[in-house]
């Protein structure tokens, strides 16, 4: 068929696979004009409506309202710039119904109450600004006071969530709970406590050249034994046993006793709260980081070694 050719209604309507009310709807809004009319006074249209009709039928697929399209087609608007108007917001859009689908499958997977229903919205809602000054409140209140040490950076950074621009639903649920986490005094309480363990192990090590911390020792030395099945009320824990006490000693200046055991017991028994564990876990998500390995067995063995031995 030449340009020249003229179609009607119904013949349009086959072309482009639209219903006839459609295009008429169409025609009569100015989006697609006919080109004649024939002696019955029915409209004909030109070839270029095809092609107008399918642009017109993607935008309105792409979610652009009528006056937003006949501008378009008549060449008023850019169509590259109204593209990329209409995805940004639809990217505000998505980023909305993450959050939203994020809160209810929590709600479901927790059996909330409304008011936690309400307080999980309110948190996954924050700006970034927000979050930031939530997270800036929490740290402070586990670190503030406490002197600088060169070992409290990498466990700030270890410690801080940053949730991207465009998160998936995984990690707006996960921010969520981290959220209510860093504010439970309950939480906040256990943390600072290992930090002020930290600190005043760092303050004896500094006067005696940088040292590891014990919990990185203990998992060292114990891992191994836990792996090989090694019980650890046996004789054969004895020498592991012996060697995280006396690492423990030298660190904090103290005689490798009974007392100093039951200090260590402790320690490991702080460290090894399965709050901690769970804030790393979704701390991991929120970031995108590799999912951290669980020490629980490793502190367990230990904690029950130590107090085998006290």
């Amino acid at each position: 068929m030449d340009g020249d050719t003229l179609y009607s209604i119904g013949e349009l309507a086959r072309r482009t696979g639209l219903t006839v009310k459609t295009i008429r709807f169409y025609s009569d809004h100015g989006i697609v004009a006919p080109t004649d009319r024939n002696p019955a006074g029915y409209r004909l249209y030109g070839i270029d409506a095809v092609a107008r009709l399918d642009l017109v039928r993607t935008l309105r697929e792409l979610g652009l309202d009528l006056q937003t399209i006949r501008k378009i087609v008549d060449r008023e608007l850019s169509l590259p710039e109204v593209a990329a108007a209409h995805a940004e917001a639809l990217a505000v859009q998505i980023r909305v119904l993450r959050l939203r689908r994020a809160v209810l499958t929590a709600v479901a997977e927790r059996g909330a109450t409304p008011e936690e229903t309400e307080l999980m919205h309110r948190l996954a809602q924050l700006s970034e600004d927000e979050r930031r000054r939530l997270i800036v409140d929490f740290l402070d209140a586990v670190f503030g006071g406490l002197d600088p040490a060169p070992a409290f950076a990498g466990v700030l950074r270890s410690m801080t969530p940053e949730l991207p621009d465009n998160p998936e639903a995984e990690q707006v649920q996960a921010w969520v709970e981290l959220a209510e986490m860093s504010m439970d005094p309950g939480f906040r309480a256990v943390v600072r406590r290992m930090v002020e363990d930290l600190a005043a192990e760092q303050t004896r090590s500094d006067t005696m050249g940088p040292r590891r911390d014990i919990a990185a020792v203990v998992r060292d030395q114990a891992g191994p034994a836990l792996t090989a099945g090694i019980d650890p009320a046996s004789p054969q824990a004895d020498p592991i046993v012996a060697g995280f006490t006396a690492y423990y000693a030298r660190l904090i200046g103290g005689p490798d006793d009974v007392e100093l055991r039951r200090r260590l017991m402790a320690r490991l028994e702080s460290v090894n709260d399965p709050r901690r564990e769970r804030y790393l876990q979704l701390l991991a998500v929120v970031n995108g980081w590799p999912a951290p390995e669980s020490l629980a067995p490793v502190f367990d063995w230990s904690v029950r070694a130590l107090r085998h031995r006290t």
